[in-house]
């Protein structure tokens, strides 16, 4: 698996910056790759487990950071013309507003352990001219129970499988396979249900 060889060959850094780039609305699997260095920390103990849930915290706070300026930038006019190029269709954003819209902070701190919202929150709370002092507090607390509630998981489970199946290969491939299944079955029952919903709340193209 490719992210599997990125976290056995940068550690860290990989996790810093998928996290990152995930966090400010670019859809890359951050939350695969501290799933697998965690899993990788428990296996080989070649990574600190204190380590990777420190660099994914970071990460997905300044990628929240980034992104939240960047939806108060632009807001909705960069999401609608670049936002196919990156898979934010406008059925996506109608999803994330109409959650953000009714939650607000909730969905800053429960959106970090939601797909799709992990993604776009940040940016919609920028686009949505929510306050920084409000929204930083929220997203701080939910980056750093995110990774510390996956560091945690995903090492133990790493630590587990290695006891069982002695290779780390068989360890790293298992992780990252269980986390993108897990990953796409829930996105799926997500669309299935709040699609709808979000739909009869902005009928119509977005303004």
């Amino acid at each position: 698996m490719i992210i599997s060889h990125l976290v056995a060959s940068y550690g860290y850094w990989a996790v810093f910056v998928l996290v990152g780039m995930e966090s400010l609305g670019i859809p890359l699997p951050g939350e695969t790759a501290l799933i697998i260095a965690g899993a990788y920390a428990g296996s080989t103990h070649g990574l600190s487990p204190w380590a990777v849930f420190a660099v994914a915290a970071a990460g997905a706070v300044i990628g929240d950071n980034i992104g939240f300026w960047i939806g108060g930038k632009g807001g909705y006019r960069l999401a609608r013309r670049y936002g196919p190029k990156i898979r934010l269709d406008e059925r996506k954003l109608k999803i994330a507003r109409y959650l953000f819209d009714r939650y607000g902070t909730r969905v800053v701190f429960f959106g970090r352990f939601t797909a799709v919202l992990r993604t776009y929150a940040a940016f919609l709370a920028g686009a949505s001219r929510m306050s920084w002092r409000r929204f930083l507090p929220a997203n701080a607390a939910g980056g750093i129970v995110w990774a510390g509630v996956y560091t945690i998981a995903s090492y133990e489970a790493g630590d587990a499988l290695r006891r069982v199946s002695g290779s780390v290969g068989v360890v790293l491939t298992v992780a990252g396979v269980l986390a993108m299944v897990a990953a796409a079955m829930f996105i799926h029952r997500q669309m299935a249900k709040l699609g709808p919903l979000a739909e009869a709340a902005y009928p119509g193209p977005l303004g």
